[in-house]
């Protein structure tokens, strides 16, 4: 809604004037249901010397107002200048609805393509050259996402978009880097020194690290029992067994992400952060990952499922083709085919 009041004569001549650059604040006033000149100044220095000189005394705390103020800058129709509305907070409500209806009115009739920035303000503070400036720097940058388009953005973190093309190139995620703890890296470097078989490592959200859980003697039947079922975790786990006569001690890294029963962000971070850390264990702890696995469920850990996943069967030898079974039942009289020039004999 907005309210088309009347503009006096003194005011109109008067705006005509200032937009030549004339004066370097207008004070506009609603007074009798009519558009009134409150006040102006001339300018005397540069506009960010003038601003709170001329601006912050002019504010009534109980009444609102419209200020124009003329900026040194100049578009294709002149000076460029910032429409301030002014609307304390201890002012009438009725004043308060009056000049909100009214702004459109003031605008036009000074023309809005004379307008850089648009100001609104209930305290100095809000108004005065460092909230112009604040409200610059908030103007020049992107403009707010929506709850739709957060959550797309969210999702394009952990995304990569590939195109198969004679000249595509390999893209990899990047990820986040999380610091690890101190304690996180002793339990590191002393699994790479096999002296401890289980790191459990999480994610601290709020502080942006990736912390020790426990690095308790694990074995093989003991892994279901330390996944957890409501939250994710990274585990590295030095598997040692036996494969074809040989004794072996493999670091395997298991990802345990227990479905939705944890947020989106958690969910997220986890996964961006996975190739990181991977990356910094095998080059700055000397750790050879063998495995990777990606779990929902600790039950899955099994000793056969984690010998078959460190050691997946090889297929080397086809079957052999089975030639198929004649047809069933009487199959006819027999025939001797001899050599040539010698009779055929039926059986």
């Amino acid at each position: 809604m907005f309210l088309a009041l009347v503009v006096t004569p003194e005011l109109r001549q008067f705006l005509a004037r200032a937009r030549g650059g004339a004066a370097r604040l207008i004070k506009v006033c609603i007074k009798d249901e009519q558009l009134v000149l409150g006040a102006y100044r001339e300018p005397q220095q540069d506009w960010d010397q003038d601003y709170d000189h001329f601006l912050l005394p002019l504010l009534d705390a109980q009444e609102p107002c419209y200020i124009l103020y003329r900026l040194d800058s100049q578009n294709a129709l002149g000076y460029e200048w910032i429409f301030i509305s002014w609307s304390p907070d201890q002012s009438p409500v009725k004043q308060k609805m009056l000049y909100a209806a009214t702004r459109a009115t003031v605008k036009k009739e000074f023309g809005g393509g004379h307008l850089k920035y648009e100001m609104f303000g209930t305290t100095e503070e809000d108004i005065c050259l460092q909230g112009y400036q604040h409200h610059v720097l908030s103007c020049s940058g992107p403009a707010p996402l929506t709850l739709a388009e957060q959550e797309l953005q969210r999702i394009k973190i952990t995304e990569v978009k590939t195109e198969i093309s004679v000249e595509s190139k390999h893209q990899t995620l990047q990820g986040l880097a999380f610091p690890l703890q101190e304690s996180a890296k002793r339990s590191l470097h002393l699994l790479a020194q096999k002296r401890i078989n289980y790191v459990q490592l999480r994610l601290d959200v709020e502080k942006e690290t990736i912390e020790l859980v426990h690095s308790n003697p694990t074995e093989t039947r003991d892994l279901p029992r330390r996944v957890p079922k409501d939250t994710p975790r990274y585990h590295f786990f030095l598997y040692k067994h036996s494969h074809e006569g040989d004794y072996l001690e493999l670091v395997v890294f298991i990802y345990s992400m227990p479905g939705y029963s944890c947020s989106i962000k958690e969910r997220m971070l986890y996964s961006s952060c996975k190739s990181r850390l991977l990356e910094e264990v095998e080059r700055d702890y000397h750790l050879e990952i063998a495995k990777k696995l990606e779990i929902d469920d600790g039950d899955e850990l099994t000793e056969e499922f984690l010998y078959d996943e460190v050691h997946p069967k090889q297929y080397a030898h086809k079957q052999a083709f089975a030639k198929p079974r004649g047809p069933a039942g009487k199959r006819g009289h027999k025939r001797l085919i001899k050599g040539a020039g010698q009779a055929i004999q039926d059986s």
